[in-house]
């Protein structure tokens, strides 16, 4: 399987642990706010594997963990091949995802594959296709947030909340969604010269506020998180 991207060390992708990031190439979705746009649609030449797995071997005992995200990493069928090589240099492995392969996520959570997921929530049902930039099916979605609430993997659901996207009523029903979840995060959009869409802006601090007070109704540890 073809990885576009490696981030050396990372301090925040993991919680708690330091970690490589590895970037796979393709998504289903095409989100208006993303920051790996240009991995989404002309994602370039790959990096070479042994470049790659060389450093994360050279790096062994040195990095806690490695996370594997994109894109979307569950749109490749060998994805698990992956994940399977990055376990045999002893990482505990982090995956990204926004849940849309409910069937794909099972296989890796059954097989013990990944040892922590966060699975992106979008916007509320209503919203989700113009947050995603797509049509959406949703009952994979929701599939996917039962099977992680349902299982024994450590997970935590997230939304990067956009003032143009989000609304106080939009995390009710998220809320409502995705209640008995035990960690939710709301991170706040930032732009950057890779986000394919202008004119998008990031909510104040007290809007930030604001919507997590919505949401702790649900989902009690709800937190923000980078601000």
């Amino acid at each position: 399987m073809r990885i576009y991207g490696l981030q050396k060390l990372s301090l925040v992708d993991y919680p708690g642990k330091t970690a490589a990031v590895l970037f796979t190439g393709g998504c289903n979705f095409r989100c208006p706010f993303c920051h790996n746009f240009g991995l989404v649609q002309d994602p370039g030449e790959p990096l070479d594997d042994g470049e790659v797995f060389g450093y994360l071997k050279k790096r062994t005992g040195l990095l806690d963990a490695v996370v594997i995200t994109g894109g979307e990493p569950l749109i490749h069928p060998d994805i698990a091949d992956l994940i399977e090589k990055v376990r045999a240099l002893g990482y505990p492995v982090k995956l990204d995802t926004n849940g849309t392969f409910p069937a794909r996520l099972a296989e890796l959570l059954t097989r013990g594959l990944v040892d922590y997921v966060a699975m992106d929530i979008k916007n509320s049902r209503e919203k989700y296709y113009l947050t995603a930039g797509c049509d959406v099916d949703l009952d994979s979605v929701n599939k996917s947030i039962m099977l992680l609430k349902s299982g024994t993997t450590d997970f935590e659901f997230r939304t990067t909340v956009v003032s143009q996207l989000h609304e106080e009523e939009d995390f009710v029903n998220i809320g409502e969604w995705i209640k008995g979840g035990e960690k939710y995060y709301l991170q706040r959009f930032k732009d950057s010269e890779n986000v394919p869409y202008g004119n998008l802006t990031a909510p104040s601090d007290s809007e930030m506020e604001r919507f997590l007070s919505v949401i702790q109704r649900f989902v009690p540890n709800a937190a923000l998180r980078g601000i």
